[in-house]
């Protein structure tokens, strides 16, 4: 549980990366075909960062860059 959001709870999740063979048909061809599907993970972008908690104590967390960007989290100087 080290790559987890501590603020919205964002980490990874399983996908696949799809490898596809051939010409496209509006390139004149007959069309792209799967040729192999291997699975992949998605990270978040986690870092560590020092936040300034809701009673004024400054604590160290791991957040996402999504909620920082947005101002979820107040960075200590």
């Amino acid at each position: 549980m080290s790559n987890v959001c501590e603020i919205c709870g964002k980490k990874k999740f399983y996908g696949a990366r799809i490898i596809r063979r051939g010409l496209a048909k509006k390139k004149g061809g007959i069309g792209m075909h799967v040729v192999k599907v291997s699975p992949r993970t998605f990270e978040p972008n986690i870092q560590s960062v020092r936040v300034v908690d809701a009673n004024g104590a400054v604590v160290r967390k791991k957040v996402c860059v999504a909620c920082i960007r947005s101002g979820k989290v107040q960075k200590a100087c």
